[in-house]
């Protein structure tokens, strides 16, 4: 890993920066919700102030207030760990999901590799929005229908990407020599060709995980998404009402955040595809 941070440009660092400084907000925000929970009190960021409501940035509070009084930054900071955790579930189903059916469809091929074509032809054949929306509509409102509704519906492009890879590595000299040793395919798929394909998984994730947080950010927005939390999906939709009446400084922050979150997201994925890919490796 610190040979990898080493070999990474200047953008590639300043972009993970960027990354931990939103994680470290993350966590903040997460050893924050904790406590609260853990005293059964109102969170700070969603006490209600009458007082003080539309507040523009001050000392006070850097980003302003909402309707209610409550501190924006707060709320963007909580926004900040709801997005992480969306990023980080969604991505622990969809990219094993989507790995073991690309490894197996393109080793094996035939019929099994059919089998994972259809699958892969099937779920990409759905609308995904709609396929989300009924999975987060079955299971429940809330962050667990989220988690399942894009987990389920996103494997297809790290299936495909996989399958592909692994094509090209089955017939290579390492593998046959595998075979003629009597390795079992399990074996040879997961300790002799895994680890050569898991660069792909690397750029999957950083390409994925914005795309998991803007989902997320639409359908808390719909209101059918997070409830009860300030999602930033639901930051803007609170704040898209006031936006003609000048309060502006809600909706500028949150889309801020959200922009400069998946800038830095797709430029990593940039950055590691050029830096991993064997075929772009010698042009840098």
């Amino acid at each position: 890993m610190l040979a990898l941070l080493k070999r990474l440009r200047l953008g590639g660092r300043i972009c993970l920066a960027v990354i931990a400084a939103y994680f470290a907000l993350a966590v903040y925000g997460e050893v924050q919700y904790r406590v609260a929970k853990a005293r059964d009190v109102t969170p700070s960021y969603n006490v209600v102030h009458e007082d003080a409501r539309y507040q523009p940035p001050s000392a006070a509070h850097w980003m302003g207030t909402d309707n209610l009084g409550r501190d924006v930054a707060q709320r963007l900071v909580q926004g900040s760990r709801i997005a992480f955790h969306v990023g980080i579930m969604t991505s622990l189903i969809a990219i094993p999901l989507g790995v073991l059916l690309g490894l197996l469809g393109g080793y094996f091929g035939g019929k099994t590799d059919s089998v994972v074509v259809w699958l892969c032809a099937t779920v990409a054949s759905m609308p995904g929005l709609l396929f989300i929306l009924a999975i987060s509509m079955v299971v429940g409102q809330g962050i667990l229908g989220i988690y399942l509704g894009i987990g389920l519906t996103t494997w297809v492009g790290v299936c495909r990407t996989i399958r592909a890879e692994v094509m090209k590595h089955r017939d290579r000299a390492y593998v046959q020599a595998a075979r003629v040793l009597g390795y079992s395919p399990l074996r040879i798929m997961f300790r002799h060709i895994l680890p050569n394909v898991a660069h792909i998984i690397l750029i999957q994730f950083s390409i994925r995980f914005p795309g998991a947080v803007a989902t997320e950010v639409f359908i808390s927005f719909l209101g059918i998404g997070v409830q009860g939390e300030p999602s930033w999906g639901i930051m803007i939709n609170n704040a898209r009402l006031r936006l003609w009446q000048g309060i502006w400084w809600e909706m500028t922050f949150v889309s801020l955040a959200i922009f400069t979150l998946v800038l830095v997201f797709n430029h990593l994925a940039d950055e590691l595809r050029d830096l991993l890919d064997p075929a772009l490796r010698n042009e840098r």
